[in-house]
């Protein structure tokens, strides 16, 4: 998930963690481990090739990469009693307390819209392939002569890098010739949508499934259009600049101002065609596994290590959430240890889901037991 159009708080500073006890955890005993353990499963199958990189609030890597042997030589199947013993003997609860402030969690969802593969009255918003020769932009790369804030480029034969035209650019046609459209849906709210997503399932007319997902990005600084929603006095706090609210609004505008609105955020993403193997599971995310409704979690990939369990507690619009989930995915607007972006799935009954998910909510990492 490479970006979410949230209004954040200030980055979440840093945090500690404190041992606790897997009887502290509301809602432990009651959650379905089974549904976790499988999450997890589908993670011990990458652990099983390589260990993840260690992050700086933890677990170790090879520690976690040793209890998915454990978890990839049992049973997929693992009933609800047999998963929660497997994670209470293999892991130590671990409470992560921000320094100041409390934890914060969203939700993100896979959009699924109707999708031709040529361009359409009906249909005249072009998903683009990355243009040639768009990369990251490496440490070692000479870019005096680029945004300092910039973190994609183009670059070309004599590998040379030149910014990559931002979004009110690329919508005007700018990269036309140059990015090759891989299918068309039938709005920008829709393109944008699944842009802020990184991910969609199309639904093709001889009733064929495509999805895309991210395969790179302009490289401009991202900027949170729910914002303006403020700026203009569209809603009064961030609590009300909802993704339900901020699609009703951009749906709302006149053409021009809605094209105007949407340039603000210079941010451009990219897509490339993705298989889908397994239609009750989500896109492929940035831990290199399948994404699973409600039990995979978006996490600051700079403090807390890929494939880690971490079990979750909120109160949201929908109802009490109290789950254990395994970090599989990141985004740019997840910074902090105790920030989460919640997985609720695909289709319009996941985006209901994932849209007021603006809440408070604590954070409890499982660690690997020593062996």
């Amino acid at each position: 998930m490479p970006e979410a159009d949230h209004i954040l708080a200030d980055a979440l500073p840093a945090a500690r963690l404190v041992a606790t006890a897997f009887t502290n955890l509301t809602g432990w005993t009651d959650d379905d481990h089974a549904a976790a353990f499988a999450a997890f499963r589908r993670s011990a199958v990458r652990l099983a090739d390589k260990a993840p990189t260690s992050k700086a609030l933890g677990p170790d890597g090879a520690a976690l990469a040793r209890k998915g042997q454990l978890a990839a030589a049992m049973d997929e199947n693992l009933d609800a009693v047999a998963a929660r013993a497997f994670f209470e003997a293999h892991f130590q609860p671990f409470r992560v307390e921000p320094v100041s402030g409390e934890g914060f969690v969203t939700g993100f969802f896979e959009p699924e819209v109707e999708a031709r593969l040529h361009p359409s009255l009906g249909f005249p918003v072009p998903l683009l392939a990355p243009p040639n020769g768009l990369r990251e932009i490496g440490s070692d790369d000479d870019r005096r002569n680029l945004d300092p804030a910039l973190t994609w480029a183009i670059e070309d034969e004599l590998g040379r890098l030149s910014a990559c035209p931002e979004r009110g650019a690329v919508m005007a046609g700018a990269l036309d010739g140059r990015a090759q459209p891989i299918a068309y849906v039938g709005s920008l709210v829709e393109a944008f949508f699944i842009h802020v997503q990184g991910a969609a399932r199309l639904k093709l007319p001889d009733g064929r499934l495509m999805r895309v997902t991210f395969a790179g990005k302009s490289g401009h600084p991202y900027f949170s259009i729910a914002r303006l929603m403020i700026e203009r006095g569209v809603v009064s706090s961030p609590a009300e600049a909802t993704a339900d609210a901020l699609r009703t609004w951009l749906e709302n505008l006149a053409p021009q101002e809605r094209r105007t609105a949407l340039a603000r955020n210079r941010s451009y993403i990219f897509f490339r065609e993705a298989s889908v193997e397994d239609p009750a599971l989500g896109p492929v995310a940035a831990a290199g596994v399948p994404l699973t409704p409600g039990r995979s979690l978006a996490v600051d990939r700079s403090l807390i290590t890929f494939h880690a369990p971490v079990f979750v507690e909120a109160d949201l619009p929908a109802g009490p959430f109290h789950r254990l989930m395994v970090a599989q995915d990141t985004g740019s607007a997840i910074i902090g240890a105790a920030r989460g972006d919640i997985f609720f799935g695909s289709g319009e009954a996941a985006f209901e889901l994932a849209a007021r998910v603006r809440d408070p909510a604590h954070f409890t990492l499982l660690v690997p037991r020593e062996d």
